[in-house]
């Protein structure tokens, strides 16, 4: 179902889509799986939560599974424009220094409980103020919260922001009963929202089993009433697994599109907000050195890696935002040119004539990307070894590893993203430092209504100062692959967080 847009629309430029599925409305989805007999269970094929409490999640791909049980305050739509969720319009003061929401009349969680003003408001102070927060850094503009009648709840802010509708349609403003974030520790294996589905069972590291939820807002557009939840397949098993009905739709590496393909299921291509980048604490040695940052980002040919490792999909980047997004600064596209010379010369300028040795951390020891990497770093004199990354022991917290091949994946804001990534408690800032130009910048661009003609020049500014002074250095964007079988209908491609509205699956 297409929703009108409310007030303060983000406003951002869409991103060209590639592949892009082409489903019916859902009223001929529906009508059309009458006729031919509709399936009531779907099987996806995607990474299970690292919690299931929003608040406390650390892992940015986490959102996709949230979303199936918790629904935010607003949603994005395919193209990441704002919409809305269990708000259905929102209203900025004259000032922009505060915004109410209205949510829809006669919410409740999943539990049966009240979904109110009051339960918004606890739920997204408990976002601001728990020990463990990760999001917590996101809402530092919210001042304080009021539940102003049942349906009315507004956001007090420190200073203009315009950012919040975006900001409050991921795990930021996913709404959990304020009755089940009282026991946290069950909280992260029992879910209690608003969204789509109801976890039922749920075996980590195995299987989430989940069923259709009567009482979301929207629950006419949910069109199966099953909803099972693994691990993406390996990929010597992708096909296999497709055949025998495992999974109905599954995610696929770049790698394994071709016999996918081949194989005679269709697969999605879409280019989506993440991006590969190194993650870099520039407090340890030798990365305290920009000269030695800037030698590695110049060592590095991009779109080698493109068309080697990553079977030619994906563009290079040299920031956290692909081409044709709104906080993307053209001025940045090949701020440094691979030039194995001049790295040699950043590393003899940086005190390392004979060159110097840094250790590589990889999510798994296979990722052709470290290996391609690791062969260019060594050409250019740095002398690179690669390690993995330590199973269960999240980076982001313990900062063990100082130099990490990871995937931002994106956050549903850009200020938020430019906080995740250059804030001083950014959850991907290993070094924890940041420009002292920056938050005036990101505070300029939060000024700006989204659909305000200065605003993208604001944002981009931000950026440039952001990519300009910190250690990360980013490689290329990324495209979502998602393989299915002939059975799933009305898949859309979102370019950010995966939604189920109008899918539906033969008997």
């Amino acid at each position: 179902m297409r929703m009108r847009r409310a007030a303060g629309v983000a406003g951002l430029v869409a991103l060209l889509l590639t592949g892009c599925a082409s489903p019916a409305p859902v009223g001929e989805a529906a009508a059309g799986s009458a006729a031919g007999g509709r399936g009531d269970t779907l099987t996806w094929g995607w990474s299970l939560p690292s919690t299931w409490d929003p608040v406390t999640s650390a892992v940015g791909n986490d959102v996709h599974a949230l979303t199936l049980v918790y629904e935010g305050i607003t949603e994005v739509d395919e193209k990441g424009e704002a919409q809305p969720g269990l708000a259905r319009s929102w209203t900025y003061a004259k000032d922009g220094r505060s915004v109410t929401f209205h949510l829809r009349p006669g919410l409740t969680f999943s539990d049966g409980t009240k979904l109110d003003a009051a339960a918004v408001k606890a739920s997204l102070e408990r976002g601001k103020t728990a020990k463990d927060s990760t999001i917590a850094p996101q809402l530092v503009t919210v001042e304080r919260i009021t539940a102003d009648s049942a349906t009315d709840v507004t956001l007090h802010l420190t200073q203009v922001d315009y950012q919040i509708p975006l900001l409050l349609s991921g795990k930021t403003g996913q709404i959990v009963s304020p009755a089940a974030a009282k026991d946290p520790a069950k909280l992260a294996t029992q879910p209690v929202g608003a969204g789509p589905f109801i976890l039922k069972s749920y075996v980590p590291g195995s299987q989430a089993t989940l069923v259709k939820n009567p009482a979301f807002w929207n629950a006419g557009d949910i069109l199966v009433t099953n909803f099972v939840l693994k691990p993406t397949p390996d990929p010597s098993v992708a096909v296999a697994g497709l055949r025998s009905g495992q999974y109905d739709l599954a995610d696929l590496t770049a790698s394994q599109v071709g016999g996918v393909e081949a194989a005679g299921f269709p697969v999605e291509k879409t280019d989506v907000l993440p991006v590969r980048v190194l993650d870099v604490n520039n407090t340890v040695k030798p990365f305290d050195n920009p000269k030695v940052v800037q030698a590695i980002s110049t060592a590095i040919d991009r779109q080698a890696l493109v068309d080697t490792a990553n079977f030619g999909y994906g563009r290079p980047v040299w920031q956290p935002f692909p081409q044709g997004y709104v906080a993307h600064d053209p001025g940045l596209d090949n701020l440094y040119p691979h030039d194995v010379a001049k790295a040699r010369q950043l590393l003899a300028e940086a005190g390392y004539p004979d060159g110097v040795d840094v250790q590589l951390a990889l999510g798994r020891a296979d990722d052709p990307v470290g290996e391609l990497i690791q062969q260019q770093l060594n050409a250019a004199g740095i002398r690179t070894t690669l390690t993995v990354l330590t199973p269960g022991v999240n980076n982001y917290i313990t900062r063990k590893y100082p130099f990490v091949l990871d995937q931002f994946n994106a956050r549903q804001s850009p200020v938020q993203a430019l906080q995740v990534l250059f804030g001083a408690q950014g959850l991907m800032n290993l070094g924890k430092t940041t420009p002292a130009e920056l938050p005036a910048a990101v505070a300029e661009a939060s000024g700006h209504a989204l659909t305000d003609p200065a605003y993208p020049a604001a944002i981009q500014a931000a950026t440039r100062i952001a990519v300009t002074n910190m250690p990360n250095v980013f490689l290329y964007s990324v495209t979502r692959f998602a393989a299915h079988t002939p059975k799933v209908h009305g898949l859309r491609n979102w370019v950010d967080i995966q939604r189920f509205e109008g899918v539906w699956v033969d008997k």
